[in-house]
């Protein structure tokens, strides 16, 4: 059973995974090495956080927020954020977009404070990138290249996080079956359970949305954003203004 110790112990790792892979002085293949174990070692971190809150609830709760993203390509942010939060075991619903979106995130407090990170980490590593893009010369629209080439990002990154997660999963499942039980399976149905109760609670009807692209920059967004950190660079919370 993790302790409050252990998990100490795991977020000082992968800090420190991630300042090495922050180092100018590394080569990119030492970085990406770097940045997937610190991957892993996040999702495992929430997996042991589910386990010790199902001995010590205090440890861990179901929480909710709103997020507040700004336009312009408030969509294609809340894409991102969307598909980050599902892979941490969160739920999402867009009450109203208006000027910019609204993201009502619902989840158990270490999945949240997961996914703003790693959300956070993912928006600097995408518009860094996306400025050294050069969409080519024959396109018609430079906007809808741009989009369709964030989305490509957005897409390969959600992906990777998700791999990421279920992966971490199975090997906690299979940790349980040797130790006579599965525990962790039950205790991660049982927390996605919860969440996806409490967000009926509040939006008891609600409507799967789909977002679409029409530029032609979507492959060399998505090759990118198969190159990104999805340990993120810095585990410090949201700016303030993107919360509310």
């Amino acid at each position: 059973m993790p302790t409050v110790t252990t998990e100490n112990v795991q977020l000082d790792r992968i800090r420190k995974l991630l300042a090495q892979a922050e180092d100018a002085a590394v080569t990119p293949a030492e970085a990406e090495a770097f940045t997937a174990k610190a991957a892993e070692l996040m999702a495992r971190y929430g997996i042991d956080r589910a386990l010790l809150a199902a001995a010590r609830p205090e440890t861990d709760q179901p929480a909710d927020r709103i997020i507040t993203i700004p336009n312009p390509w408030a969509a294609v942010y809340a894409h991102l954020l969307c598909g980050i939060a599902a892979a941490m075991r969160c739920k999402c619903v867009l009450p109203g977009t208006g000027h910019g979106a609204r993201v009502h995130v619902f989840g158990y407090t270490s999945d949240t404070e997961r996914a703003e990170v790693l959300y956070t980490s993912l928006l600097v590593q995408l518009h860094h990138a996306l400025t050294a893009a050069r969409p080519p010369e024959w396109t018609r629209s430079v906007r809808a290249w741009r989009r369709s080439w964030m989305l490509g990002f957005c897409t390969a990154a959600i992906a990777r996080v998700r791999a990421a997660g279920q992966h971490a999963a199975q090997h906690a499942a299979a940790d349980s079956e040797t130790s006579g039980g599965n525990q962790a399976e039950l205790v991660l149905a049982s927390r996605e359970q919860v969440i996806a109760a409490r967000a009926g609670a509040v939006y008891p009807v609600t409507r799967k949305s789909r977002t679409t692209y029409t530029g032609s920059g979507y492959r060399d967004g998505y090759a990118k954003g198969n190159q990104a950190d999805i340990g993120a660079s810095r585990l410090t919370p949201l700016p303030r203004n993107c919360l509310r």
